[in-house]
């Protein structure tokens, strides 16, 4: 097999990732978590009032630069539609799903390989679990599961107003970040109150924004590839951020190979797993992990931005009805809401067929 350019383009995006993640992490923001999709949405959630948790309320510019660099470089390239494709609700409820596992797991499938480079091994038990997921879901695609358009169906376009909201969305976020009303809550210890200078998180996430709308980066889709076509570059980019978060935490004097004493991190083996498996499985369906769906609706995906608005409310449902994990383990409710999770998806598997 041979490198192709799209291939080089996606082990680029998975570098500046890496280097991203441990940047950020080095500047202030939690340990492990340079750059984490879902856990960033959450502290979102918290800080837009949603949830009590006030450890983890930020107003995070990373989401807001992962989608507008995704946005700018759509439109410039003209490559910017504004589209979508159908059963609204059953994303919802499949996105919902995938956020309860990620905080389950504490992190989404690029914390994960941030960990796993930082040498938690408790991350690396959740990347069977997450592959396992995706393998269960791409069972499922290869049997007709659709939910009206996915990478191998176009979507209908639609009013250029619905593809817009997304991107003003996060441009109020940046506003409110810089303002700071007192209305947005922001944490005064705790995850929440560890973050790396604005400017600085923002250009970083603008960046990867720009490189993973170019290379169609995507850590479930990548694996995906492999169990449907046989075809395995996509997670070289995946590879390529452990690799380079790995380098980076031996430079720095971080790398800590092991199970306890990771920050924000905990050894309950079978929800680590489990978790990650209810997030590929999940991610496989919607047509993307948490920061494919947020590159996708920069570029003007409104299915995207639909995942988007259920992972901000599971992101505040986690900590308003237990479900979230923390150091100490996964809450009764967490192990709960993971196993309904499981069930229900498969559900939409087995009835959201062509030929149902």
């Amino acid at each position: 097999m041979t490198l192709g350019k799209n291939s080089m383009l996606l082990l680029l995006t998975g570098i500046i990732i890496g280097i991203g993640g441990i940047v950020l992490a080095f500047f202030g923001n939690p340990a492990n978590m340079g750059i984490c999709a879902a856990c960033f949405i959450r502290d979102i959630a918290g800080a837009l009032g949603f949830d009590n948790a006030a450890p983890v309320q930020y107003l995070r510019p990373e989401i807001p630069g992962f989608l507008l660099g995704a946005f700018v470089i759509a439109f410039f390239t003209r490559e910017w539609k504004s589209t979508l494709a159908s059963s609204p609700l059953i994303r919802i409820v499949i996105a919902f799903f995938i956020m309860i596992g990620s905080l389950v797991f504490l992190g989404c499938p690029l914390r994960m390989a941030l960990r796993i480079g930082a040498g938690d091994m408790n991350a690396l038990i959740g990347l069977p679990g997450f592959i396992g997921g995706i393998f269960l879901g791409s069972i499922f695609l290869k049997k007709g599961f659709t939910l009206g358009a996915d990478d191998t169906e176009q979507p209908r376009n639609i009013s250029i107003a619905n593809g817009v909201v997304m991107p003003l969305l996060v441009v109020l976020f940046m506003v409110l970040l810089i303002s700071r009303p007192s209305f947005i809550k922001f944490s005064e210890q705790g995850p929440g109150s560890q973050h790396a200078p604005v400017i600085l998180s923002f250009v970083f996430a603008f960046i990867i924004g720009i490189f993973c709308q170019k290379s169609n980066f995507c850590i479930a889709g990548g694996i995906r590839d492999i169990f449907l076509i046989r075809k395995g570059w996509g997670f070289a980019g995946y590879i390529a951020i452990i690799a380079t978060a790995f380098i980076g935490n031996l430079i720095l004097g971080k790398f800590k190979l092991g199970f306890n004493g990771q920050p924000i991190a905990h050894s309950d083996f079978l929800w680590n797993f489990l978790g990650m498996f209810l997030v590929g499985y999940g991610s496989v369906l919607i047509g993307g992990c948490p920061l494919r769906q947020l590159i996708k609706a920069g570029s003007g995906n409104t299915d995207a931005g639909i995942a988007i608005i259920a992972f901000i409310l599971a992101g505040a449902t986690a900590h308003n009805f237990g479900f979230a994990a923390s150091a100490s383990g996964v809450p009764l409710n967490g192990k709960i809401a993971v196993i309904v999770g499981i069930v229900v998806v498969s559900v939409f598997g087995v009835f959201c067929r062509k030929e149902a």
